[in-house]
This record gives structure tokens, C-alpha cells and sequence, in this order.
């Protein structure tokens, strides 16, 4: 199925048993003008990957989202300021809801997200992630221009009480350098190519929607699952 360039709903299917399938894009940051959409699973791309570390929510949820993200893109900042906050106190807080945060940095369009991503890895390395994801987002304006961010993100380590000698290794090692490689390459293959996006029990949901957006789909689900 080929998307149009233009910001728009294009495909809302019904919910069937407890699986439902959507196809929504409005604003998201796109590195393709005309993509073309493919079956995406909703499971999170395979590997090491620390998943216990940036996953929110009890493991027994029902419905299980996958936030396939950026900490360059500025539509991921505006889905963590304004939406999350909500899906958070009212779906993942109740157990309803778990969130998987998905590395997938488009590098064509944001130069330093390769570099933020393996910082917050080396982060879940020492399981302070979301400290670090929470710092990325709100700092994002301060380290998107800069020629080289390390620095910077060595002082935000510290401001996430990370340890600096267990950063420089994790730096050093490459190791999740190639995690994030490969998630982000598992990523594109699906058929995903914009941020935010979001796996959800089947369905595709692309783009910064607001809470309005979320609740019927997670409540429709949630009923279905129970």
C-alpha cells in the first residue's frame, strides 16, 4: 500500500478479537516522501538489547506498546511532553499498559541521535534509562546542534548519577553501538521509517497523536485482552 506525502489519517481498520490494525501519519518525522507500509509484528527487534531496562510496566499488561523513537526528532519531544505523562498514569501505572522503548535514530535527519541513543544503552547498562531518556528529551535543544555532543552527554551522565568509569567503557566497547545498529536496521526492514511510531498488539500507529487518539484504541484493546 502506498502512503500520500501529506499528514493525514488514511487507515483506521476495526478492532477484530484482540488484535487491531491502524495506519495513522500525522506528525512524525518521515525520511521517505512516499513511503510504502508493510505488516510490522508487534514485537520488539531481537538481540541483547537491555529490554528489561527501558521497559515500563508490569510484565502481566495486557496490551503491549512499542515506541519505536528518536531523542533528535522534535515530534518524539513533543509525544514525550505531552502525551506520555497521561498514558503513563493511566494505562501503564494501572498495569493495563507496558511500554518498550525502540531505538531507531534516523541519521539522514538527526546527526547526533546515533550518539544519544548509545548513551541512554550505556545508561541501561547501569538500569538509569529513563533518567537519561527523560534528560535527552528535555535537553534536546541544547545538544541537537552541537559538532560533538560526548562531552555534553558525559555531564548529563552526571547529572543521571551514572558512573563516568562504566560510561567510558561502555563507550569504548562498541557494544551497544551495534544494539542500536541493528534495532534501528530490524526497524527500517519492518516497514517502519518515521518517529514516533508504535507497534501495538498488530497496529501501526506513526506519528505524536494525542491522548484522545490513544485512549479508544488502548481501551478497545485492554477490554479485548481481558
Amino acid at each position: 500500500m502506498s502512503m500520500p506525502k501529506v499528514m493525514a489519517l488514511v487507515l483506521a481498520a476495526a478492532l477484530a478479537g484482540a488484535a487491531g490494525a491502524w495506519i495513522f501519519f500525522s506528525g512524525s518525522e518521515d525520511t521517505n516522501p512516499d513511503p510504502a507500509t508493510a505488516a510490522v509484528a508487534a514485537s520488539a527487534p531481537q538481540g541483547d538489547g537491555y529490554i528489561d531496562a527501558r521497559t515500563k510496566g508490569s510484565p502481566d499488561a495486557p496490551v503491549t506498546v512499542y515506541e519505536v523513537s528518536d531523542f533528535q526528532c522534535p515530534f518524539c519531544k513533543m509525544f514525550v511532553d505531552s502525551t506520555f505523562p497521561t498514558i503513563e498514569a493511566e494505562y501503564i501505572e494501572t498495569g493495563k499498559v507496558r511500554l518498550i522503548f525502540v531505538n531507531f535514530p534516523l541519521v539522514q535527519l538527526h546527526p547526533n541521535a546515533p550518539a544519544a541513543h548509545e548513551f541512554a544503552m550505556c545508561a541501561a547498562k547501569q538500569n538509569r534509562f529513563w533518567q537519561v531518556h527523560d534528560l535527552l528529551f528535555q535537553t534536546q535543544k541544547d545538544w541537537e546542534s552541537l559538532e560533538d555532543p560526548a562531552d555534553y552527554f558525559k555531564q548529563l551522565g552526571d547529572s543521571a548519577a551514572l558512573s563516568s568509569t562504566d560510561l567510558d567503557a561502555c563507550f569504548a566497547s562498541g557494544e551497544v553501538r551495534s544494539i542500536v545498529e541493528s534495532e534501528a536496521r530490524t526497524v527500517w526492514q519492518s516497514g517502519i521509517n518515521s518517529t514516533p511510531s508504535f507497534m501495538i498488539e498488530g497496529g501501526l500507529l506513526a506519528g505524536a497523536h494525542p491522548i484522545d487518539t490513544w485512549r479508544p484504541i488502548l481501551d478497545s484493546l485492554v477490554a479485548a485482552k481481558q
